[in-house]
């Protein structure tokens, strides 16, 4: 397994793909509200990714074993986990949706994030989940340093995530990016520390937890190939950055102006 360690000009290259990823996710932010449709989420997206001179990473992407991704987004509603394709049913108030966007600049490099939108007033639950995913991510996140492993990041965020009664989704993980959608390493949102690859300055992954509110089990929905859900139809929620490992920590790659507040335990977005 060989990890893909960036040159100091491959890192300026995925900071910029990095914040054009996040700049998306600002553009479409003040849409979301009840009565709008993922297509149109989808729409806005691809909007705002040719303004940018961007392309979506997922439009025609196909895995091995997959259909092609038919959209320029993933539109996850309520207690779908991941993948979730963007159609014509309006979100109602209530709902809780992950937007996750990757585009690919025009020198190749790919920036991949996703946050998780509020559908007017929800319930407290929803809120409390969304709030604690996204508490979860960054405490994966603030592991990351030259000599950690990749085994710290997931049992921080199992820990705290489990400490709150969620449980955590197994069957997909963070990746490592740069001018491919998926490289190595493989980052699992769960796991022992000290364990797994040893964090070195120049590696660039997502951390990206999806955290559920009931059992972590999940099932494929339906027939194309991609949605996948709770199977207790429970909601899940996901939240997703860029981090690039410092020579010093850690540097999360895609934010821009409308990124959300920090958590009240870190104070940076790079160490």
């Amino acid at each position: 397994m060989t990890i893909n360690i960036k040159s100091a000009q491959d890192i300026e290259g995925m900071r910029v793909a990095c914040r054009l990823a996040s700049e998306v996710l600002d553009y479409i932010a003040p849409h979301i509200k009840p009565g709008i449709t993922t297509n149109e989420i989808d729409r806005l997206a691809a909007e705002c990714m040719a303004q940018q001179g961007t392309i979506s990473a997922t439009v025609g992407y196909q895995p091995p074993g997959y259909p092609p991704y038919p959209k320029s987004l993933c539109t996850s509603v309520n207690h779908v986990v991941c993948h979730g394709i963007p159609n014509d049913k309006p979100l109602k108030k209530g709902d809780i949706v992950n937007v996750d966007v990757t585009v690919i600049t025009k020198d190749g490099w790919y920036g991949d994030n996703s946050r998780m939108y509020l559908i007017g007033e929800t319930s407290i639950a929803a809120k409390r989940l969304c709030a604690m995913t996204f508490d979860a991510m960054w405490h994966g996140i603030v592991q990351v340093k030259p000599g950690a492993r990749l085994g710290d990041i997931g049992h921080a965020i199992q820990k705290f995530a489990e400490g709150l009664g969620f449980s955590v989704v197994r069957e997909f993980c963070g990746h490592g990016i740069g001018q491919r959608f998926h490289e190595e390493p493989q980052v699992l949102h769960y796991g022992k520390p000290g364990t797994l690859d040893e964090l070195k300055p120049g590696m660039v992954f997502t951390i990206e937890p999806m955290i559920n509110a009931g059992r972590r089990e999940v099932k494929e929905h339906g027939n194309d190939g991609w949605t996948i859900v709770t199977k207790d139809h429970s909601l899940s929620a996901q939240w997703e950055h860029t981090v690039l490992v410092t020579e010093t920590g850690y540097e999360v790659m895609t934010i821009s102006a409308g990124s959300p507040p920090l958590p009240s335990f870190v104070t940076s977005t790079k160490t």
